[in-house]
């Protein structure tokens, strides 16, 4: 690692950023390895790992640190703290890490941070969990919740909701697919080449490349230094999205001609994705609350070169009434807990709270009373959200055709994660009776 920055460093940021100044963990990260695109593909490599690792397994590394720490984590200052969470992860799940690199680079970042006083404390209980490691104590399985939540870096009120409706099986695998690597999964702009052309193209540039075996647009890749340095992504050939969330549009199955609104569309996969599926016909209307939120949408338009598709800074809570009755396809992928991608974005499960939750399943139903209109007799509404959990999904679609009996159901699935080799997704299609 010669690139003369300290990546320790640049991992504290981060984690300082997510755990004490709220920002979500995939945007501080990413904003980090844009920044400093000049480091060689191992230190990017490294930060990443360390930052994500530290915030997946953020309980256990707590509980962890309490075994052996007389100043508890929580009582810890947030610099502090951090550097020895990062520490503990290294020491517990990064074998290629010497045990004493991992003590005397939390050390000297300490120093270095302002904590000179601290050397002591933070050496010694980061060298006294390497020597303990073996000897660490878990919860007993007995107590599930409590047992899951440790080893799973999970909170508890999360836990106790999904066994509510789960059997702990099925929670244990969702846990555990949450905590694996995975390959990136990306959408191939079939009215631009074709996925196999789309694969060969990135085998020339380094990338690692799986077919997805049943949705035709989709592939795997990994091995890749940088996105953004990939032709193939500056030239709009692909789309990052996930598995799951492209069976929004593999279920709608847009005819030629078809006029689109998505009412909470950014960053567009979706609606790029029907884009695409209109090849090059009928319009695609891909609206959001902010103009930030537009630009994003508009930025991957120019990229993928979309020109049926365009993005309108419009609140989906505001009814509009030139929409009326004007859509054939109405995508409404409204703001959820977001607990179905813990495994891109791990630290939501730190964010979410119950009451948050409560009035993100308000804010649902607020929003589908009044797009609701804009659908035509006869068209397609798709109700989707990237959570697990019932009262946002199941009960959202039942609440709907109560109060809004011109609706009926025609289909609906909820993707756990991991299942298809994708993230937790629920989708709901509806068709407005004529």
């Amino acid at each position: 690692m010669g690139s003369g920055v300290n990546d320790r460093e640049l991992i504290l940021e981060i984690l300082l950023a997510v755990t004490r100044d709220g920002e979500y963990s995939h945007i501080a990260l990413r904003n980090v390895l844009e920044n400093y695109q000049y480091l060689d593909k191992p230190e990017r490599a490294f930060i990443t790992r360390v930052t994500e690792g530290t915030l997946e397994h953020m309980i256990e590394l707590d509980y962890i640190i309490n075994q052996f720490s007389k100043v508890k984590a929580a009582k810890m200052k947030p610099v502090i703290r951090n550097i020895i969470r990062s520490g503990v992860y290294q020491l517990k799940y990064m074998d290629s890490v010497p045990a004493s690199a991992a003590c005397n680079e939390a050390v000297k970042l300490a120093e270095k941070r302002g904590f000179a006083g601290l050397r002591g404390f933070v050496n010694g209980v980061l060298r006294n969990i390497s020597r303990n490691l073996g000897q660490i104590t878990y919860p007993d399985k007995k107590d599930v919740v409590r047992w899951l939540s440790v080893v799973y870096s999970m909170p508890e009120w999360i836990l106790v909701e999904w066994l509510k409706e789960y059997d702990v099986e099925i929670v244990e695998g969702m846990l555990q697919d949450f905590l694996k690597e995975k390959p990136v999964s990306v959408r191939c702009n079939l009215s631009k080449i074709s996925r196999d052309e789309l694969a060969v193209r990135l085998g020339r540039e380094g990338v690692k490349v799986t077919l997805h075996s049943e949705i035709p647009c989709a592939l795997y890749i990994s091995d890749y230094d940088y996105l953004g340095a990939l032709e193939t992504f500056q030239e709009g050939l692909f789309c990052v999205q996930d598995v799951s969330s492209m069976q929004v549009a593999q279920w709608a199955s847009p005819k030629e001609g078809d006029f689109v609104i998505d009412v909470c569309a950014a960053p567009g996969g979706k609606a790029l994705h029907m884009a695409d599926r209109l090849q090059g016909t009928g319009r695609v209307e891909a609206r959001d609350l902010t103009v930030y939120k537009t630009d994003l949408i508009w930025d991957n338009i120019r990229r993928c070169g979309m020109s049926n598709i365009e993005a309108v800074c419009q609140n989906a809570t505001i009814y509009d009434e030139t929409s009326k009755e004007k859509a054939d396809i109405l995508i409404a992928d409204l703001p959820c807990s977001g607990l179905g991608v813990l495994g891109r974005k791990t630290d939501l499960k730190y964010k979410i709270t119950q009451e948050t939750q409560k009035s993100l399943i308000s804010l649902q139903r607020e929003i589908l009373s009044v797009v609701h209109r804009y659908v035509k007799p006869g068209g397609k509404l798709l109700y989707s959200t990237c959570t697990v959990h019932r009262r946002e999904n199941e009960d959202n679609a039942r609440w709907f055709i109560r109060v809004f009996p011109e609706f009926e159901i025609i289909r609906e699935k909820q993707f756990l994660p991991g299942d298809n080799g994708g993230d937790g997704f629920y989708i709901a299609m509806f068709r407005k009776k004529t």
